[in-house]
């Protein structure tokens, strides 16, 4: 009997993935990966390793769950070690949960191993704290996107006069839908929200604006998936860090043109 790794690759820089995570690359028999598993990680992988792409993506998946979940039983019973890899972490909007109920299902040994999750990488790697002790000392994660399109059963009220700051994966699609509620629920229409396509990769693209502006900036700018919505006050840090950079670099050229 083999045993299988639900691994958690991290957002897209290779740099972000555990220690642990990397051990089960290297001594895995059988690699099933992610659309959003950053390719280097499988460099690390030892020869012979078989390589299985199930990537999904917006209403096209390179195979159902459920066929991804009989290949993982299939391999374990074969005895080989499998490496079930996914972008960023898999309790967070990665079905990993539905993966281990059917190795359960079937008595095979299985393993968690936690990954870093783009609602927080993301933002960081943008310069704005998901948690700040001024401007949100909470953060929910939602997805913007289900099987059914648009998100009905988001407790959107809840979450509107509940939670300071709200990361949301998946959203792009539905983002005018996604404001639309968010004003309609009582939140500040120049609410700042921050956009984070392709986050921590080379690729990474940042824009801001407000819940009343964002819709047309991402429609000018043509920011895509994958990207992490980001809607709260914490946002407003990134401005405040330029702010005091571009002051800086004031002061630092001054001091070069009095000493020149």
């Amino acid at each position: 009997m083999g045993k299988v790794y639900i691994v958690g690759a991290g957002p897209g820089d290779p740099d972000l993935l555990t220690i642990k995570g990397l051990k089960c690359i290297q001594q895995a028999d059988v690699i099933v990966y992610d659309r959003l598993v950053n390719k280097e990680l499988l460099r690390e992988a030892k020869a012979g390793t078989e390589f299985i792409y199930c990537g999904k993506q917006p209403k096209f998946h390179t195979m159902p769950q459920e066929m991804i979940n009989q290949l993982l039983v299939q391999h374990a019973l074969l005895g080989k070690v499998v490496t079930r890899l996914k972008g960023g972490d898999p309790f967070v909007f990665g079905r990993g949960a539905e993966e281990i109920e059917e190795l359960v299902r079937n008595n095979i040994s299985y393993e968690v191993v936690p990954g870093i999750t783009a609602g927080v990488a993301a933002p960081a790697y943008a310069g704005i704290p998901i948690t700040h002790r001024e401007l949100g000392n909470s953060f929910a994660i939602i997805t913007g996107h289900c099987k059914s399109g648009e998100p009905p059963d988001i407790k959107w009220e809840s979450l509107v006069h509940g939670v300071d700051t709200l990361a949301i994966y998946m959203g792009v699609g539905n983002l005018p839908y996604i404001c639309d509620q968010f004003v309609k629920h009582g939140k500040r229409a120049d609410t700042p929200v921050a956009i984070i396509q392709e986050g921590t990769t080379q690729q990474q693209k940042t824009i801001v604006g407000t819940i009343e502006t964002i819709v047309r900036i991402a429609q000018e700018t043509k920011i895509k998936n994958p990207a992490m919505i980001v809607v709260g006050e914490v946002v407003s840090f990134k401005h405040r860090i330029e702010q005091i950079q571009e002051a800086n670099q004031k002061v630092t050229m001054e001091q070069f043109q009095e000493a020149n």
